[in-house]
């Protein structure tokens, strides 16, 4: 019986889609409850958090590699899109908010910090408002970051130039309607 290959290799850069970007550290084989596991050890550096996740359940929790550069351009394109404000309650926008930032897609994660973007000349956000938009500005940096091989600050900053650049015109458009 051979051995089946693993999806991921030791320093692999990892979505988790609840974490954002990890990187695989170490591939251990643990019993637990009598049972043997094969098992990806997976840093996360922002939180300074290590988890343990089962090959077998890779698939089940939707851990990706790195997105494609396809997806990163649709992701950045989205960034420059029109802003979509639903007019509904913010506890369910807010719900389906953290939904898209915890599925882990890219794209899915640049619509949330693109609608919840304020330039500096805007209205205050709320306290979650920018609570959430932090949390999917700083899930998208990192996965930029890593497949830019840059830092979190500096992938920021690229992203939050497009904001700026992209943002005031639409909302000049909507100050003017």
């Amino acid at each position: 019986m051979t051995a089946k290959a693993h999806a991921f290799d030791v320093g692999d850069y990892v979505v988790y889609p609840k974490h954002g970007v990890g990187r695989v550290i170490e591939l251990l084989e643990q019993e637990i409850a009598g049972m043997k596991l094969e098992l990806y050890v997976l840093r996360f550096e922002k939180e300074r958090m290590t988890l343990r996740v089962p090959v077998n359940k890779v698939e089940a929790i939707g851990m990706r590699k790195l997105s494609s550069d396809k997806t990163l351009r649709e992701a950045m394109d989205t960034l420059k899109s029109k802003p979509k404000v639903k007019r509904t309650m913010w506890s369910r926008r807010a719900q389906e908010y953290e939904a898209k930032i915890n599925s882990g897609d890219l794209v899915s994660i640049a619509e949330v910090t693109r609608d919840l973007f304020r330039a500096d000349d805007q209205p205050e956000q709320s306290y979650s408002e920018r609570q959430i938009f932090e949390a999917a500005s700083s899930r998208l940096a990192r996965e930029l970051a890593a497949m830019e091989k840059t830092d979190e600050p500096a992938a920021l900053k690229k992203i939050l130039a497009i904001l700026n650049e992209y943002a005031p015109k639409y909302y000049e458009a909507t100050a003017t309607a």
